[in-house]
């Protein structure tokens, strides 16, 4: 049974600074939380309907009613279990191969399926900036689908970091050169922009290739894609032609 004391805190966790303060985050569904700890996350807390995992220690986990996971899940329908974890540690940036950047990348979906996207290229490492959504929010971990143990996740200024880096630089922009007519490298630091806004203006400056996906539709009236979908088409030929 789930307690009050362990109410309050699950419930803390869906807002981005009790996470920061507690240094912990939650898991929601089998899957998910299957793979935290394959990845030997340090779990604190295991609410199940069913003992879905034998492997974890009695003592971390707690039977829990379909009320109580209610009253406790950040998703819009609770799963069969929800797990509380201690956030790792933020490892160093690997300045090596290919390198994602996002500049103010904020709906918990996109950044989920970025982080998969990450893990399925083999992008080790994923830069954000501070404004971009937190990759510890339920709803991203959620759409991670266990990934985000797979990448390294750093948020740092972006600007900065860019600045430092001596990595070539390619933005993605509507009136960029052709991605699928562009020679790419083995290494460089791609950014994807904000949803709305794309890339800001002080990132921008510090492109060196402007790269863009071409409209095939006979109108050419879409305005753009969605950051999620414009990632993978960019990985994708990043990958092909490596």
């Amino acid at each position: 049974m789930v307690s009050k004391n362990q109410i309050k805190l699950i419930t803390s966790l869906h807002q981005k600074k009790y996470r920061k303060q507690h240094q912990m985050f939650i898991a929601e569904g089998k899957k998910v939380i299957e793979e935290l700890l394959l990845a030997q996350y340090d779990l604190m807390y295991l609410f199940a309907k069913e003992n879905f995992f034998p492997q974890v220690d009695v003592s971390k986990v707690y039977a829990i009613s379909d009320l109580e996971l209610k009253r406790i899940t950040a998703l819009t329908t609770a799963n069969d279990c929800l797990a509380v974890f201690k956030m790792p540690a933020e490892q160093l940036i690997n300045n090596s191969g290919l390198v994602l950047a996002l500049d103010d990348v904020r709906d918990p979906g996109n950044l989920g399926t970025i982080i998969r996207l990450c893990d399925w290229y083999g992008i080790e490492t994923l830069v954000c900036s501070h404004e971009s959504v937190d990759c510890y929010n339920p709803k991203v971990i959620q759409a991670t689908m266990g990934s985000i143990s797979r990448v390294n996740i750093v948020y740092t200024d972006l600007q900065d970091y860019i600045t430092k880096s001596n990595l070539p630089v390619f933005g993605t922009f509507m009136d960029g050169d052709n991605i699928y007519q562009t020679k790419l490298p083995e290494e460089g630091i791609i950014v994807m922009g904000n949803e709305a806004n794309g890339i800001s203006t002080a990132i921008e400056s510090l492109v060196s290739s402007r790269i863009s996906i071409p409209r095939f539709g006979k109108l050419q009236q879409t305005e753009s894609l969605n950051v999620s979908t414009a990632t993978a088409i960019i990985l994708s030929e990043f990958k092909r032609n490596s």
